[in-house]
């Protein structure tokens, strides 16, 4: 069991006690919660996919705008260079 948990159980106890009392008094200061912790990354994660899919649609768009115009001038042009002898 000493081996696993990397000394006796008491002093990972009283070390692992102490550690959650500065940082729920670090937390308790900063008025953040466990739970709001968790908010915030899902909130983070939520706006990386969406800027992901935003820039994706808009890259999309730009492509369809573009070949608009692209496609039939290059049809157009590919129809003159065959009409030449």
């Amino acid at each position: 069991m000493q081996d696993f948990l990397g000394g006796s159980p008491l002093s990972i106890l009283v070390k692992l006690v102490f550690l959650s009392l500065l940082v729920g008094a670090l937390l308790a200061f900063l008025d953040v919660t466990p739970a709001d912790l968790v908010n915030r990354v899902i909130r983070m994660l939520r706006s990386i996919f969406g800027l992901s899919f935003d820039a994706v649609r808009d890259i999309g768009r730009w492509i369809l705008y573009g070949a608009m115009i692209v496609v039939p001038v290059w049809i157009v042009v590919r129809l003159f260079k065959s009409a030449r002898p």
